[in-house]
């Protein structure tokens, strides 16, 4: 079969999981689980399939599409059902495809006692379908078409608890947030078919360096809409609120969302409209300089909050950061390489939180949580392997992929060279937040779950609660299944945890400077054209060695940090928190970014449309316009029907009355 031929059977598979769970999900029951897993693993041996057969191909024809039909075509659109298959697509459906296998696996054990159990399978295959239908998609209009799924995936899983008012509020602010990238992407690609006269991403590719110039206005325009929308997908400033308060639903749906989906889809965004950025480097500062600044602001929040799911959502947000940073930057395949690494133990780490939490009856709280080290021996490892890798320690995979975005910053020089020295700056709090999670949770005087946990006993919650809110609540549909469950004890959590941390730890190995370089190989056939990914501006293997022993001691200074603060002096951090409470109190408050939007956008929205419902829709429109006109034809009719008395005379006097007033009208008129 073709590559393209495998890319449909790619988008197959997770469209038959939606339809088969979706409607009969009330007669499959824990079957829908099987069925869910099944449909995204026989859509990873279909992406396996597309690379074995695009390997194959010689490199300059690495780039091919296929079309089942013409959607639109009229006015100069050519909008097609319409697939491109070549090296960046087919990389990101292996990652995609692949970490959402282990994701549906994990959460075959973790959900089992939810009564919504056939419904999250559904949403959960949706949601990687559309996520598919993005990297895929041959034309914008495809890539709008996943975008905006993927953005009511998003709202339909995070919201997925719909009886906890925190979590559909989570998912209302995702989705608003998402819709407004969906409006920076749509008029984004105005201004690149207005001069390209083509959706098509091969077609305004070629044209574009014939009809834009260098900083062209329009392509500048262009590629910051683009940016805007990339900026809300993957969570970046200012649009990156609706990221931790996506942890309000299902860990495994937070693995889902962080690792190797939705948020990576604006790294994927720039590195597949690369030549279009190539042209507007304007632009490509403005993302850099942002990507740049969200993972400093990331980092330094996960420093202080006390959720563990949070902790984690706002090291994503930072690493994303990076990813963004490079792409921007014209580092493509050092992005796309710690795409993959990342989510490798990015998704590690949010199951092996699940476990934790699973452990401590649903609580979610660092404070609560302490000396779990004997009682979850399993999920103790996977959190170091995690914790390691994303610290960015050898021969952890996240060390390699970090460093070789930094190194590439740093090698182009200039204003790059600046955001690569606060790029480890950001790995020192990397490894100071990160170990800050472990030491806290694992080490220490063990808490009353672990101490029952260390004598076989789960604790389980007499009173479910809300985690962020401590309201009651039961576990009935639209809560949580009154089951907690943790990988010791669970096979498919086991498993998919123990691939993971494999890959966590040799997928790095893919890239090692000077020894051999898979992904930049694979990649280049689909940057041919792109000189900043030309061998000029890549670092030497000398440098590259430098940077990465460089951000490993870095690293390695934060966890130290983290060691001496919460094992060899306990109750530092407290005294730093007494002794600075307005930095404490700044950073608590996630640097106010809620509440300048509420005062900037959400309160000045409420008030317009107070205005326009109050005054607008009621005074002019009902009581004006439309209440008016009613009302006059309401005062005729009475009229009328008053002056329908049914006497004659009063008729015959009415007639007499006109015909002089007439008479009168043509002897005026005559004179």
């Amino acid at each position: 079969m073709s590559p393209t031929t495998w890319g449909w059977l790619v988008l197959l598979f997770p469209l038959i999981g939606t339809v088969v769970i979706g409607v009969g999900f009330k007669r499959w029951g824990r079957a829908a689980g099987v069925i869910g897993t099944a449909a995204i693993a026989l859509s990873f041996v279909c992406a396996v399939g597309a690379l074995v057969t695009l390997l194959g191909k010689p490199e300059h024809g690495r780039e091919l599409t296929s079309s089942l039909w013409n959607y639109a075509s009229a006015g100069g659109v050519d909008a097609k059902l319409q697939i491109l298959v070549d090296p960046v697509s087919v990389f990101m459906i292996l990652v995609v495809t692949g970490v959402s296998t282990l994701i549906h696996l994990y959460s075959i054990s973790y959900m089992k006692s939810d009564k919504g159990f056939a419904r999250y399978f559904a949403y959960l295959n949706f949601f990687v379908l559309s996520m598919l239908v993005l990297v895929l998609g041959g034309n914008f209009v495809m890539l709008i078409v996943g975008w905006a799924f993927v953005g009511a995936a998003s709202y339909l899983l995070i919201s997925f608890w719909y009886r906890r008012e925190t979590a559909t509020k989570a998912g209302i602010k995702a989705f608003v947030i998402n819709v407004l990238g969906d409006v920076g992407l749509v008029l984004g690609t105005f201004f690149i078919f207005r001069h390209t006269h083509t959706v098509s991403f091969l077609g305004s590719f070629a044209a574009a360096p014939h009809v834009f110039h260098h900083d062209s206005t329009d392509l500048v325009a262009g590629c910051l809409l683009f940016l805007v929308g990339a900026f809300a997908k993957s969570a970046q400033l200012p649009l990156h609120t609706w990221l931790p308060d996506a942890m309000e639903g299902p860990t495994p749906v937070s693995s889902l969302i962080h690792a190797a989906t939705m948020v990576t889809a604006g790294v994927y965004l720039i590195v597949r409209l690369h030549p279009l950025f190539q042209l507007a480097p304007t632009a490509g500062e403005v993302g850099a300089i942002v990507g740049c600044a969200t993972l400093l602001v990331a980092g330094t929040i996960a420093l202080v909050v006390t959720d563990l799911k949070r902790v984690i959502a706002y090291s994503t947000m930072s690493q994303i950061g990076y990813m963004i940073m490079g792409a921007s930057a014209g580092a493509y395949s050092a992005a796309l390489f710690h795409l993959m690494t990342h989510a490798f133990f990015k998704a590690l780490l949010f199951m092996a939180a699940g476990s934790i939490i699973g452990a401590m009856a649903g609580d979610q709280s660092l404070d609560r949580m302490s000396g779990f080290r004997k009682a979850l021996p399993f999920t103790f490892a996977c959190f170091i392997i995690g914790g390691l890798a994303l610290s960015g320690l050898p021969p952890f995979s996240g060390w390699l992929s970090k460093d070789d975005i930094i190194a590439y910053l740093n090698n182009r020089g200039g204003v790059y060279e600046v955001l690569g020295i606060l790029g480890y700056v950001g790995a020192l709090l990397t490894g100071l937040y990160t170990f800050r999670m472990i030491f806290r949770a694992f080490f220490g005087e063990p808490s009353p779950e672990a101490k029952e946990l260390e004598h076989g006993h789960l604790a389980h919650a007499h009173t479910p609660r809300n985690p962020m809110t401590g309201e009651e609540e039961d576990n009935d549909v639209g809560f949580p299944g009154p089951e907690h469950v943790i990988a010791e004890r669970e096979l498919p959590m086991k498993v998919a945890m123990s691939l993971l941390a494999a890959l966590a730890v040799v997928g790095g190995f893919l890239q090692i400077p000077g020894v051999d370089h898979v992904i930049q190989n694979f990649l280049s056939p689909a940057l041919a054209n792109a000189p900043l990914a030309s061998a000029a501006h890549e670092p030497s293997n000398g440098n590259a060695w430098i940077g990465l022993i460089i951000g490993a001691v870095i690293g390695l200074v934060g966890i130290s940090i983290a060691f001496r603060i919460y094992i060899v002096r306990p109750g530092t951090a407290k005294r730093l928190q007494e002794r600075l409470p307005a930095l404490h109190n700044f950073l608590v408050h996630k640097w106010y970014f809620d509440e300048l939007i509420d005062v900037v956008i959400v309160q000045p929205s409420l008030m317009l449309g107070r205005f326009a419902l109050g005054v607008l829709d009621r005074g002019v429109i009902n009581d004006g316009l439309t209440g008016g006109v009613t009302g006059l034809v309401r005062s005729g009719g009475a009229a009328v029907r008053r002056a329908q008395t049914g006497f004659l005379r009063y008729y015959a006097a009415a007639l007499i009355f006109g015909l002089s007033l007439v008479l009168l009208y043509f002897l005026i008129s005559s004179t």
